[in-house]
């Protein structure tokens, strides 16, 4: 998109309805920045179209953290259908693009619209949000289709060095063996802080046998016991 219609879209930005509820999140990753500056920010965008905010959320964190340190668990757990999410801009949300995008798909899901104060053109609160949740999603779609690639080519690097992949004799948890040649994989999302719900929908579309979100959960349960121990 070139400068002059990004400058036409900020332009053409109109707010579409009223939230049942408006929810602030601010986060912050260094004493070098400014908490008050952003909390203004929003306050003045409330202010000129006449909202107010049900509460606002803040973090003082890197985004290298986990989800639930920067408080994104807690930001997704309390908005529902009809509520809008404020941020000063889309960086704010995830630590990288997929995770980005996997918030902002999460809480589309939910029926929540989402407003960037300094990027307008990208909140999902606006008459472009159809056109541009089309876009988000084939961004995530394609970096998860990266991902996989990646993690195809380490998979196959590990069976040439002779490591054997998949499940190991005499296990009898089937549900959770089937995960076992995706371990690797598995591990690479949790390192990006991906949500166990999204690490689900991407492994989903490679597996012949589906597994639950719980089988999910205690197998990578299992694996974080497993190295912590080592």
């Amino acid at each position: 998109m070139t400068k002059s219609a990004i400058k036409q879209a900020k332009t053409d930005y109109k707010l579409e309805g009223k939230p049942k509820r408006l929810i602030g999140y601010i986060r912050i990753s260094t004493d070098k920045q400014d908490l008050t500056k952003q909390e203004n920010l929003l306050f003045d965008w409330a202010f000129k179209n006449q909202l107010s905010f049900s509460e606002i959320i803040k973090a003082e964190i890197s985004s290298s953290k986990t989800l639930k340190d920067r408080k994104i668990e807690e930001v997704t757990e309390k908005l529902e259908a009809g509520d809008w999410l404020v941020v000063a801009e889309i960086s704010r949300l995830g630590r990288n693009m997929l995770q980005t995008l996997g918030i902002i798909n999460t809480l589309t899901d939910k029926g929540v619209k989402i407003v960037f104060v300094r990027q307008p053109e990208l909140s999902t609160n606006s008459p472009q949000a159809p056109l541009l949740l089309a876009v988000y999603s084939y961004f995530a779609q394609a970096e998860r289709e990266y991902i996989s690639i990646r993690t195809k080519q380490g998979l196959k690097a590990l069976t040439d060095k002779g490591v054997k992949l998949g499940r190991p004799k005499g296990s009898r948890n089937k549900k959770d063996s089937v995960l076992e040649p995706y371990k690797e994989q598995i591990l690479e999302y949790k390192k990006m802080n991906l949500p166990l719900a999204s690490i689900l929908k991407i492994i989903h579309n490679q597996m012949e046998y589906k597994v639950s979100y719980n089988g999910l959960k205690r197998f990578v349960l299992k694996l974080e016991i497993h190295f912590d121990k080592k």
